[in-house]
């Protein structure tokens, strides 16, 4: 089983709604391990019921699985960087939206914020891509993230490429190994699968 006792660890939820159940049973995994968890969502993700659930269960969920409060203002994620607060980020999982605004620099979000903060400090950033257009608009910005330091990419692949060709998803059975490597300053191989 590997090992994160102590380490202190973001889970950013951004709204991929369809995979936060294979999201939070890796957060699950990550306390286990010994991770000290802290649960910031995005503001879709805190606040758009879905098919997938209401989004007030799936924050007091996370908050249950963490232990703590949820961050979910731009306000609350800026000192997580500056106040050293956090060793590593998890985003999980990780929208063709927000990849796409952290590969130009865009900090208009909670989840761009709290990502913004931590590479203040060049923390490492563990991204579990979920899109279904990773292979068409977004592949460029995936592109630019894993050309970039301080970014660790979650294995990622096709999902249902007959009916959705575009389409990349994260394997989150992966995020903990990626999380181990990250902290070493490691991207685990291969990144697609």
């Amino acid at each position: 089983m590997i090992d994160l006792t102590g380490e202190r660890i973001g889970f950013l939820v951004t709204g991929s709604f369809c995979t936060f159940s294979a999201a939070f049973t890796q957060a699950v995994l990550l306390r286990d391990c010994g991770a000290e968890l802290t649960p910031i969502f995005s503001e879709h993700a805190s606040s758009i019921d879905t098919r997938f659930g209401k989004a007030a269960d799936r924050v007091a969920e996370l908050e249950k699985i963490c232990g703590k409060s949820a961050i979910c203002t731009i306000a609350d994620a800026e000192p997580l960087g500056p106040k050293d607060m956090l060793d590593l980020l998890v985003v999980a999982p990780c929208t063709a939206n927000t990849a796409a605004k952290l590969a130009q620099g865009i900090t208009d979000t909670t989840a761009t914020m709290a990502v913004k903060s931590m590479l203040r400090r060049q923390k490492p950033i563990v991204l579990a891509i979920a899109t279904n257009d990773g292979l068409r608009a977004s592949a460029k910005n995936i592109g630019l993230l894993l050309n970039t330091k301080n970014y660790y990419f979650v294995p990622l692949g096709q999902d249902a490429p007959e009916k959705k060709p575009a389409s990349l998803v994260a394997d989150f059975k992966k995020l903990p190994e990626t999380v181990e490597a990250a902290l070493d300053g490691r991207q685990i191989q291969p990144i697609f699968i």
